[in-house]
C-alpha cells in the first residue's frame, strides 16, 4: 500500500514538473514569436530602399497635390467649402455686421466671393509649383517622414516651402484679383463701412453706451491690411489643409492606396 502511495506520489510530481516544464517552454516560444513579429513590424519601414521611401512619399503628396488643387480650383472651390473658406479679414470682420446691418449685404457679400475666387482661380495654377518642392524633398528626410504621424509629410511641405510659395503665389492671387475687381470691393467695403456704418453705429444706443463706458475705440475702422497678402495666406493654407486631409487618408485607407508604391510604402 505504501509503494502504491509512494509510487502514485512519484508519477503526480512528475507530472507536474512536465506540465510546468511544457508551461515554460510554451512562455518562451510565444515571447520569441512575439519578439520576432516586432522586430519585424519595426524593420519594414528600414528594409524599404530611401529610393522607394521617397517615391510613395512623393506620389502621396503629388495625389494630395491633384486632389488639393482639383477641388479648390473647381467653381467656388474654395466659397462652397466651409472648412477653407476665406472671410473678411479680421479686422473687417466687426464691421461686415455693422454694414450688414445698414442694407450692405450686397457689398460684403461681393467682396467675400472676389476674394475667394481669387484664390480658387489661383489654385490651378499652383500644382507645379508643389511639385517642383516635392521633387526637391531630400532621402534622409523621406524616411524620417515616414516614420512620423499622418500630417508629417505635410507638415515638412509647409515648414520648407511656405515662403517660397508665398513669393510665387502672390503675383498670381494679385493678377486675378485685379481681373475681378476684388480691390475695387474692398475698398467700396471700407467707403461704404466711414459713410454709412459708423454713422449707424454712432447714432445708435449702443455706440452712446459704448462712449459712456470708454469702449468706442472698439469699433472698427478702415483697414491698410494688404489684402493681396492675407488672400494669398489664406490660399495657401486652404491648399495644404486639402492635402493634409488627402495625405491622412492615404495612410489609413487601403482604398486610397491605389498604386502599388503606395500599397508598399503605406500598406500594413
Amino acid at each position: 500500500m505504501n509503494k502504491k502511495i509512494i509510487l502514485s506520489s512519484l508519477v503526480l510530481c512528475s507530472t507536474l514538473s512536465f506540465a510546468f516544464d511544457l508551461n515554460s517552454f510554451t512562455k518562451e516560444i510565444v515571447n520569441d514569436i512575439t519578439k520576432t513579429e516586432t522586430k519585424q513590424d519595426q524593420t519594414v519601414a528600414s528594409s524599404l530602399s530611401q529610393d522607394t521611401v521617397s517615391k510613395g512619399l512623393k506620389e502621396a503628396l503629388k495625389v494630395g497635390v491633384n486632389y488639393a488643387t482639383k477641388t479648390l480650383g473647381a467653381q467656388n472651390g474654395y466659397l462652397n467649402n466651409a472648412d477653407v473658406k476665406i472671410p473678411l479679414p479680421e479686422n473687417l470682420q466687426k464691421a461686415e455686421t455693422l454694414i450688414r446691418s445698414a442694407g450692405g449685404d450686397k457689398i460684403a457679400d461681393d467682396l467675400i466671393k472676389s476674394m475667394n475666387n481669387a484664390a480658387t482661380n489661383a489654385a490651378p495654377e499652383t500644382a507645379k509649383i508643389f511639385i517642383d518642392a516635392i521633387e526637391k524633398m531630400n532621402l534622409e528626410d523621406a524616411k524620417k517622414i515616414l516614420a512620423g504621424d499622418e500630417h508629417s509629410a505635410t507638415n515638412y511641405f509647409k515648414e520648407n516651402t511656405n515662403e517660397a510659395l508665398k513669393k510665387l503665389i502672390k503675383p498670381i492671387v494679385n493678377k486675378t484679383m485685379q481681373e475681378n475687381s476684388v480691390s475695387k470691393y474692398y475698398d467700396t467695403f471700407n467707403t461704404y463701412y466711414k459713410q454709412y456704418g459708423k454713422e449707424y453705429v454712432e447714432n445708435s444706443s449702443v455706440m452712446n453706451l459704448a462712449k459712456n463706458f470708454g469702449v468706442d475705440e472698439y469699433i472698427p475702422s478702415s483697414s491698410d491690411e494688404s489684402l493681396d497678402d492675407y488672400v494669398t495666406n489664406k490660399a495657401i493654407n486652404g491648399l495644404f489643409k486639402m492635402i493634409s486631409e488627402k495625405e491622412a487618408s492615404i495612410r489609413e485607407n487601403p482604398v486610397e492606396q491605389t498604386t502599388s508604391i503606395l500599397k508598399k510604402v503605406f500598406g500594413n
